[in-house]
């Protein structure tokens, strides 16, 4: 009789969209599998382009797989597994460099992955909700996740054990869904930043490339053109100084945060921050535009505040580099959720309230 893996065929058979992928350990992670889709299907105005998380390399992949959990570390490798609490305290490279540590195509889940799966579930009204207020969510009275022992905020529940939520909890609000992206620890994205307040980007998905160098002095990021015609136009070289000529910047209006061409005129080495529905852009080309709502850096056109459920924007836009991280900690309560950007930290942050999530791409090896 055929030796068959009987976790990996119970999974299957409960949620099809689950995957147990093993790592160069023969470790294994639960992933749920995400197929490709194009930006029509996903934003209003948007254009037959595949989103951005389906493009690595020069290649359109058929799907991808992001981790069902925040993520947990052994052996200096990340792991998506239920009912443990998720790693803390880590700092950008270590997280990506312990996702690739399990082998080729594994990696922390990057900028454009965590966009695709906010504007899905904003497009599907499943919008999740999380432990962003001590062990429960601000809108939900009755359910609760299961607290990590001896993990206290004052004397209140802060971290809970991973995928231990309602349903609701999950960004499909079912069983086969994604865990915890509402709250619980933020998460680290992958190639993404502010320099200086100029947005910077490993272009399309290829911070999930292992041959693509995602560091602080890498020559693989790239500037957004804010006059930008087409997706093929979209990337140019940056200065260096963030003032690169034509760039997207950050500037703060308001109250509120504008992506624009024009330069900074509002620029602090201080956190600020405004409602990501509040989030506006001028002067940019209507490629420029639809880059930035694919990469869930602003609102829809024709979205109502009430429609990204108050999710907050914070930044420091005259930092030298400032790294990425989305969803919210325990305690954010309505600020958090999937939309809830985080631009104020540098890459070697470690804090208790922040973490990450593996994910995994079917790349072809040479």
């Amino acid at each position: 009789m055929a030796n068959f893996d009987t976790t990996g065929l119970a999974l299957a058979a409960v949620c099809p969209s689950n995957k147990m992928i093993t790592d160069d350990k023969g470790m294994p992670s639960f992933y749920v599998q995400v197929g490709t889709q194009k930006l029509s299907a996903l934003l209003t105005g948007g254009d037959d382009s595949v989103h951005p998380a389906f493009r690595v390399s020069g290649v359109e992949q058929p799907s991808i797989y992001i981790g069902k959990y925040q993520g947990i570390a052994d052996a200096n490798r990340i792991y998506s597994l239920p009912g443990v609490d998720p790693m803390v305290s880590v700092d950008l490279d270590t997280y990506e460099q312990y996702c690739r540590n399990k082998g080729f195509g594994h990696h922390c889940i990057t900028a454009a992955e965590w966009a695709f799966l906010a504007l899905w579930c904003k497009k599907n009204g499943t919008q999740p909700k999380g432990n962003n207020n001590y062990g429960k969510d601000t809108t939900e009275s009755i359910y609760q996740a299961i607290p990590v022992p001896g993990v206290r905020d004052s004397g209140r529940v802060a971290r809970v054990l991973t995928g231990t939520g309602p349903l609701s909890w999950r960004h499909n609000g079912q069983l086969d869904g994604i865990c915890d992206l509402n709250g619980n620890i933020w998460e680290w994205v992958a190639g993404i930043r502010l320099v200086r307040g100029e947005l910077q980007v490993i272009p399309y998905n290829n911070a999930a490339d292992p041959d693509v160098d995602t560091g602080a002095a890498s020559a693989q990021w790239k500037a957004v053109k804010a006059a930008a015609t087409s997706w093929e136009d979209l990337f140019i070289t940056p200065n260096g100084q963030g003032t690169t000529a034509g760039s997207i910047k950050l500037d703060y209006v308001s109250g509120h945060w504008q992506w624009q061409a024009a330069a900074i005129a509002s620029q602090s080495d201080s956190s600020r921050s405004g409602t990501f529905a509040a989030t506006t852009c001028t002067g940019l080309s209507a490629t420029a535009k639809l880059y930035l709502q694919a990469m869930a850096l602003m609102p829809e056109d024709g979205a109502a505040a009430e429609d990204y459920n108050g999710d907050h924007f914070w930044a420091n836009n005259a930092a030298e580099e400032r790294c990425a991280f989305r969803g919210g900690s325990w305690y954010d309560g309505a600020l958090a959720g999937v939309f809830g950007l985080d631009f104020d930290n540098p890459r070697s942050d470690v804090s208790w309230r922040l973490g990450g999530r593996p994910a995994f791409v079917e790349l072809e090896t040479e």
